[in-house]
């Protein structure tokens, strides 16, 4: 009896996970559309982008996009079902990775472009995942270095670094086009955004938790009646095709473009031990070193595989991390469900086709409050951070400061070494970067830790100098004396100075207010 009792209670645990949550099978393809509608429009712009550079026929560019949509359900299928030593288990939907797209057309330009350009990128992407599938437990073994000063700063991080694409959605997508910015582009987007908002207050759980995929319907029917949506081409091309591998030729393994791609699959590495964490921290849900290393394998497993059927380097999306928040459905079925939706329109380019024209507007308006609320977790991971005592403000504000510099700026690594402008080019990886050894330096090596106090930076620092004649005024609301000191409305304690500048003890009556 005690042996089945024992042999049940790991099964127990397993399932009191939030994310082993299962909602049906309905509701799960419901939620899953709204993941593959938030993430199409990045999913699919990787291809177009790096075949547009190698100069592929139109035809074959639509094969790239139908290949890049087959791996990435894929993909998100192991990452969130999982299976033993692959998956990390948690509602993660994966794709291909924009943070490769610089490297991967210098790569093409560099072999001429053509078949050839993208056979070196294919042979670059499969040996640099083989790589990072090798050092994979290395980052699984970080997580130590990841405590909510660095979690929370990457986090609000992810969410800041995508509002540009969100942005950009908004006013149409293509900077070349004549109505790029137009106020019939940013008005869909701000219809959609208030659709979104005047459903995510509905008293119906279903109708508040599909407001995203809701409002992006709704936002799309006004756009076709409108004209904005054209749906004429849905019905041009192959309505069912198999991603052919190797369909342009086997690839080819140039030693500098596989060192390149391996910088890049570093900041990938980097970039989803974030993404792992933060869902985790969403879902509040234990993720451990076992968690991380699998999710990292079945990145690099799905990235090695991937270019046999012309795909390219996969990742963690983070816009769908925002979706998990803003919904708060926590099941990773329903981005299961959301990876079979994206393998059936890898075989079925018409499917394809319909969700393409959806108009970027309308994303863009969904984007706004995605992306704002993976901002905002991050935000909410930062408030349980103890800034009193130590450097954790300085490690915040200097972290979010290199994350948003390639944001507000993106050419300012360009005069740097490629291999440095790969990484910090990127605001999620230059914000983990330098989170990550800032906290090392001052939460983990002892020598450099500050005794409380001596930081100019410290929350809570507030100091009353006796000296000054208004020294009473120097009070704020909620100050108050407890034990015979002066707190403040939180309970931190307001230090005292004298005309020198040197703290000193100053003990007053208890039980009275500071006013």
């Amino acid at each position: 009896m005690a042996k089945t009792a024992s042999s049940s209670a790991p099964e127990t645990a397993q399932k009191a996970r939030p994310e082993d949550e299962n909602v049906g099978i309905a509701k799960s393809f419901g939620y899953g559309a709204q993941h593959v509608l938030t993430m199409y429009g990045g999913i699919i712009a990787p291809p177009l982008i790096i075949g547009g550079a190698a100069g592929v026929e139109p035809g074959e560019l639509g094969l790239l996009v139908a290949a890049c949509l087959f791996i990435g359900g894929l993909a998100t299928i192991l990452q969130s079902w999982g299976i033993p030593w692959f998956g990390s288990q948690l509602p993660l939907v994966q794709g291909t990775s924009f943070a490769s797209v610089a490297t991967m057309t210098a790569i093409v330009a560099a072999e001429g472009g053509g078949n050839a350009g993208l056979q070196a990128v294919f042979g670059a992407v499969m040996a640099s995942a083989v790589i990072g599938f090798l050092i994979t437990p290395f980052f699984a073994r970080v997580v130590r270095f990841f405590p909510p000063v660095v979690t929370g700063t990457v986090i609000t991080v992810i969410g800041l670094s995508l509002f540009p694409v969100a942005a950009n959605w908004a006013m149409g997508g293509n900077m070349k086009a004549p109505n790029y910015g137009s106020v019939a582009n940013i008005g869909l987007a701000m219809l959609t955004l208030l659709f979104v908002i005047v459903l995510s207050r509905a008293n119906v759980a279903a109708i508040s938790r599909l407001s995203i995929l809701i409002a992006i319907v709704l936002g799309t029917v006004f756009a076709a009646i409108t004209g904005v949506a054209d749906f004429s081409k849905v019905s041009k091309g192959a309505f069912v095709a198999f991603p052919t591998p190797f369909h342009f030729g086997l690839p080819t393994f140039n030693v500098a473009a596989i060192i390149s791609m391996t910088i890049v699959v570093l900041v990938i590495l980097t970039e989803t031990t974030a993404d792992i964490l933060a869902v985790g921290e969403i879902v509040n849900t234990k993720v451990d070193r076992k968690r991380i290393g699998d999710g990292l394998r079945a990145d690099m497993a799905a990235s090695a595989i991937s270019p046999i059927f012309n795909g390219f380097t996969q990742s963690a999306f983070a816009q769908n991390v925002g979706l998990v928040a803003i919904t708060g459905v926590k099941s990773r079925f329903v981005v299961t469900a959301g990876g079979v939706i994206l393998v059936l329109l890898g075989l079925l380019p018409v499917m394809g086709r319909v969700v393409a024209a959806i108009p970027l507007p309308v994303l863009g308006g969904a984007g706004i409050v995605l992306f704002g609320s993976v901002a905002a977790s991050g935000i909410r991971s930062l408030a349980k951070v103890k800034y009193q005592g130590n450097m954790n403000l300085v490690i915040v504000a200097t972290s979010i400061g290199a994350g948003l510099i390639p944001i507000a700026k993106p050419t300012f690594w360009d005069e740097f070494p490629t291999w440095f402008g790969t990484i910090f080019h990127s605001g999620i990886s230059s914000a983990a970067v330098v989170a990550i050894l800032l906290n090392i330096v001052f939460n983990e090596i002892k020598f450099a830790k500050q005794p409380p106090g001596s930081s100019a930076f410290e929350a809570g620092g507030r100091y009353i100098d006796l000296e000054e004649a208004e020294a009473f005024e120097q009070l704020q609301e909620g100050d108050r004396v407890e034990d015979g000191r002066i707190v403040d409305c939180d309970g931190n304690p307001v230090r005292v100075r004298d005309k020198d500048g040197n703290e000193v003890e100053a003990v007053c009556g208890g039980g009275e207010s500071a006013h």
